[in-house]
């Protein structure tokens, strides 16, 4: 699976030069030009890095990238801020936003191609995200597998989805509607009650094992992924 890039910049001939270098790479490029657009296609698409320019129209990019290192969602979300300010003090004040790392403008594409790379690849290093297990149930998020014990759980991709993301924040409880917009992204227009038929098939999932107990109901406010049973 290819690796998608989101490209957030306003102006559009910096952005086409950069898609084409990703794409020609093999990467999926994303293109947007502005932080308000950039929030919904992170919602939809999940990008694997974000290319931020900091001089965007409305709200700037050191103040989007510091709001995504707030939202747990996209607290760990790679991000490579692209500017032409290229003073020390700016570049301090650049990576203690939260990015991961700089590029000053003008830059060639191979090293835009290389810091990328090199950023994509300490995520994949880092391994951590990779798997998570709760007792005997691992989620394999890179190869898109549930396992219980020793066996491969079969699991519809919704199913999959909204796991993967309950159980990468457990305990914490959500709504329909915020599950909605995590899960199936802001700009899928369901009816709430498309949550509760997937929860129930996630249950039933996961009811041989016993783990669809995990998967807990909090009355008149949402679902949590909870081993406190």
């Amino acid at each position: 699976m290819t690796e998608k890039i989101l490209i957030v910049e306003d102006e559009s001939a910096i952005r086409e030069m950069i898609a084409f270098n990703l794409q020609r790479d093999g990467k999926t490029p994303l293109q947007c030009e502005s932080a308000v657009e950039a929030e919904r296609v992170i919602a939809d698409e999940q990008p694997d890095l974000v290319l931020l320019d900091w001089m965007l129209p409305g709200i700037s990019g050191i103040e989007f990238a510091r709001r995504l290192r707030r939202d747990d969602t996209t607290r760990k979300l790679p991000i490579i801020m692209l500017t032409a300010r290229g003073a020390e003090d700016d570049k301090v004040h650049g990576l203690n936003s939260g990015v991961d790392d700089y590029i000053v403008k003008p830059f060639s594409s191979r090293e835009m191609l290389a810091r990328v790379n090199a950023v994509l690849r300490r995520g994949r290093d880092g391994g951590a995200e990779d798997k998570v297990s709760v007792g005997d149930l691992t989620i394999d998020y890179a190869a898109h597998r549930l396992h219980i014990g020793d066996g491969i759980v079969n699991i519809g991709p919704t199913e999959f989805k909204l796991l993967s993301f309950l159980v990468r924040h457990p305990e914490r409880v959500y709504s329909r509607s915020q599950l909605l917009d995590h899960v199936w992204g802001r700009n899928a227009y369901l009816e709430e009650r498309t949550v509760d038929v997937h929860i129930r098939r996630l249950r039933q999932t996961l009811e041989a094992s016993g783990h669809h107990r995990y998967v807990q109901t909090v009355r008149g406010a949402g679902y949590r992924f909870s081993t406190h049973i």
